[in-house]
């Protein structure tokens, strides 16, 4: 049997990364891509509850479990679960888990400051699940954001990976979006820096594959650990 998989992107940048994690890790598995920056757009200017009708209209019908790719509309994408009738993934749920297995102490960077308070809330719910208490901070990276629009990459990243090298007394470094995930590979810190590209994908993966009720259960969580 072929697995099959939607994944939604407010970037059309995340494809061939998405695209290259599947020949790696998941070869055989057909990924069919949705891109849609207006959802991004909509919750930044708006909030995330504001494109759950755009995301049900987006996402009916479709017969192949989906992964959403933005933090900042993963919530509200997995909360529609139940009424599209298969599972909706986020894409960082199993690097949250990772995160609260890691340590007490963890923070979350963004380029987007929508994206903070669902990371925090999903970093929240993955703790009172795990039963571990936590405290969180959070870094905003200023102008980085600016960089990635406008297609640098490199400076984007720089700026991501300089930020995660300032941050001090963290068990955890989370990167709380996609396409942040390679400047893990620049940094110099020597605390565990948490990315949810392979992680996230890893859990879709296996739901497509077997069906399970719980698709994020006994994943292989995978933590972007920079060196020395």
């Amino acid at each position: 049997m072929v697995t099959r998989l939607t994944l939604l992107h407010t970037s059309p940048v995340h494809v061939p990364v998405f695209d290259a994690l599947r020949d790696r890790d998941h070869p055989g598995t057909v990924l069919r891509h949705l891109v849609a920056p207006e959802l991004l757009d909509r919750a930044r200017a708006d909030g995330p509850d504001s494109v759950a009708p755009a995301l049900r209209a987006l996402l009916a019908g479709s017969a192949d479990p989906v992964l959403v790719t933005c933090s900042t509309i993963g919530a509200v994408a997995e909360s529609l679960a139940p009424e599209l009738g298969v599972p909706v993934l986020r894409v960082d749920r199993p690097m949250a888990a990772q995160a609260v297995r890691t340590g007490a102490r963890i923070a979350v960077l963004a380029t987007v400051e929508s994206t903070l308070a669902p990371t925090v809330a999903l970093l929240t719910e993955e703790a009172d699940r795990a039963g571990r208490p936590v405290s969180v901070t959070t870094h905003l990276i200023a102008r980085a954001w600016s960089r990635f629009e406008a297609g640098d990459t490199a400076g984007y990243l720089a700026l991501v990976a300089r930020a995660a090298d300032g941050v001090t007394e963290a068990d955890a470094l989370v990167l709380a979006q996609a396409s942040m995930a390679d400047a893990a590979l620049l940094t110099r810190t020597s605390t565990p820096i948490l990315a949810s590209p392979a992680p996230g994908l890893a859990a879709a993966a296996r739901a497509a594959r077997q069906g399970v009720v719980n698709p994020y259960a006994d994943v292989d969580h995978e933590a972007r650990i920079a060196p020395n």
